[in-house]
C-alpha cells in the first residue's frame, strides 16, 4: 500500500468491518449523519453536473470514486441514483462486506482493496471523488488529497468530509461518542489528527484543487438527527472541491 496509508488507522476498521450494515453497532453514527451526507452530496452533484434530482437515475453517466468506502454506506445510495461506482478501501475486511451486500442489494458496484494513489498511478479517472471521514485516518494529508486531484478528469468534484479539531470537537467527537454514548469504540479517532477548515482548504488549495463550498454537519440531541449548518463548522463538517486544470 501507499504512503499515505497508516496502518493502525487501517487495522482499527479492519475489526469493525462485519459490523458496517448494523445501524446499532459499531457504526451507528455513520448511519445517522448518512442522510445529512448525502443530501450535501446529491446536491452538490446535480448543481455541478446540471442534473435533475427528480428523475429515477439521476447520475447516469457519472463515474464515481468512493475512496474510504467502508461497508458502502455510500456507494450504494450513489449506485441506485445511476452513477458508475467503485468503492475502494485500504482495509482488506471491508471489501467482502460491502460485495454480498451490493450482491443481496440487487446493485453492480465495482469494490475494490486499493488506495487512491494506487488507483491514480493506474491512471483511474473519475468525474466525482467522495472522500469522506477519510482524510483525518492517513498519515499524510497533502499527499492523499494530492492523489485525489490526480483522481478527477478536469471539471471533477471532490466532496470531502472531517471533523474539525477544537475542544467541542473534542468533547462531542471522542469524549461523547467513545466513552459516554459508547457509539465507537475507543481510540477510533485521534483529536491531533483532527484538521479545521482553514487548513483543510489550504491543503485542497496546495493539492491542486479548488475549493467552492463548505458546510457543517450539526448533531441536534433533542430531535435525534442530524443537518446541514451554513455557520456551524465547529465539530463535523464537509467541502466541495472542483479541479479546473
Amino acid at each position: 500500500m501507499s504512503s499515505t496509508i497508516d496502518p493502525a488507522e487501517v487495522a482499527k476498521f479492519e475489526t469493525m468491518a462485519a459490523d458496517w450494515w448494523d445501524p446499532h453497532g459499531k457504526f451507528k453514527p455513520l448511519h445517522m449523519l448518512n442522510p445529512c451526507r448525502l443530501d450535501y452530496i446529491t446536491t452538490q452533484i446535480a448543481a455541478e453536473f446540471g442534473r435533475d434530482l427528480s428523475k429515477p437515475r439521476p447520475f447516469e453517466g457519472l463515474r464515481l470514486l468512493d475512496i474510504g468506502c467502508g461497508g458502502g454506506l455510500l456507494s450504494e445510495p450513489m449506485a441506485r441514483l445511476g452513477a458508475e461506482v467503485i468503492g475502494a478501501d485500504a482495509a482488506e475486511r471491508n471489501i467482502p462486506v460491502a460485495q454480498v451486500h451490493a450482491q443481496q442489494s440487487g446493485l453492480e458496484i465495482d469494490y475494490r482493496h486499493t488506495t487512491a494513489e494506487d488507483l491514480a498511478a493506474a491512471g483511474e479517472r473519475f468525474d466525482v471523488v467522495l472522500n469522506m471521514e477519510v482524510v483525518e485516518h492517513v498519515a499524510d494529508p497533502l499527499a492523499y488529497l494530492t492523489a485525489c486531484h490526480d483522481l478527477l478528469k478536469t471539471g471533477g468534484l471532490m466532496i470531502c468530509s472531517t471533523l474539525n479539531r477544537n475542544p467541542k470537537s473534542y468533547a462531542m467527537a471522542i469524549f461523547g461518542a467513545e466513552v459516554v454514548m459508547r457509539w465507537l469504540p475507543k481510540g477510533t479517532h485521534d483529536w491531533s489528527k483532527f484538521i479545521t477548515p482553514d487548513e483543510l482548504y489550504q491543503l485542497i488549495r496546495d493539492a491542486g484543487l479548488d475549493p467552492v463550498d463548505r458546510k457543517g454537519m450539526v448533531f441536534n440531541p433533542v430531535f435525534w438527527r442530524w443537518s446541514l449548518s451554513e455557520r456551524d463548522l465547529s465539530v463535523n463538517y464537509v467541502t466541495a472541491s472542483i479541479r479546473r486544470d
